[in-house]
């Protein structure tokens, strides 16, 4: 019932970082710490690496991951996924962005715990709390009172211009979507809003879709920047996931 595959997108040329996705932290390359922790969610029954990159392939390999080969000319990690689970048997296809080092196994279950809970919808998304600004690197949220996505932004949102520092919740890139729907989806042309904001899920909502978000709270931070880097191997040394799981 409810087959969940997760399938984790990784591609080695990076325009901020050189070949981000084999940075060393801690001792394991970045995209060996998303597949070890993705591993330990409870609602996963598979999980992939897809990727165009042999290099990455076998740095995969040799830690017994699963790796799906795909095309070199995808623009996003959700055109890549949507190519990948066409050769999957799953209903469900979760894509964990192959940056999230840090990521929450728990977290993912829940994220995937709404699409196994309610049929209607085709696409969930985490999200947390946040408090820095003006970083255009991190994707912003807003929601309506049913807890599905509104908007996404690189700006801030809701605007402080008449209210000071209001609350901002920021995407945290875990997103479980039905089979069916990803593939109908990875094949729409890019939409306009899509265009503006550089962000493929806006996509969904210009076609009228539901994204249900799901509130989590972490500090997890998405490997970009050499900052963000030297953030991540800091957290990581006191990991409990690392330390108790798979800290060599």
């Amino acid at each position: 019932m409810n087959k969940t595959i997760a399938i984790i997108p990784s591609r080695l040329k990076s325009s901020r970082l050189h070949e981000k996705a084999l940075v060393d932290i801690c001792g394991y390359p970045m995209i060996i710490h998303v597949l070890k922790r993705s591993l330990l969610a409870k609602n996963l029954d598979e999980v992939y690496v897809a990727t165009d990159s042999k290099k990455i392939k076998e740095v995969v390999e040799s830690h017994n991951g699963k790796v799906i080969l795909t095309s070199s000319h995808h623009l996003t990690g959700t055109d890549r996924i949507a190519e990948a689970a066409e050769k999957l048997d799953g209903e469900i296809i979760v894509n964990i962005q192959g940056d999230e080092a840090l990521v929450n196994p728990n977290h993912i279950d829940k994220a995937v715990s709404v699409l196994h809970d309610n049929p209607s919808i085709p696409v969930s998304i985490l999200v947390n709390e946040y408090k820095k600004t003006k970083l255009p690197s991190d994707i912003k949220v807003v929601l309506n009172e049913f807890n599905d996505v509104m908007y996404f932004s690189r700006e801030d949102i809701p605007s402080n211009s008449r209210t000071k520092n209001p609350p901002l919740l920021k995407a945290y890139h875990i997103l479980p979507f039905r089979k069916d729907f990803l593939i109908k989806y990875s094949k729409w042309n890019k939409g306009h809003l899509e265009k503006i904001e550089f962000n493929e899920y806006l996509r969904i909502l210009e076609k009228g879709f539901k994204i249900r978000a799901v509130r989590v709270e972490s500090d997890a931070v998405s490997v970009d920047t050499e900052n963000d880097l030297e953030i991540v191997r800091n957290k990581m040394v006191s990991d409990i996931f690392f330390k108790n799981h798979y800290l060599k």
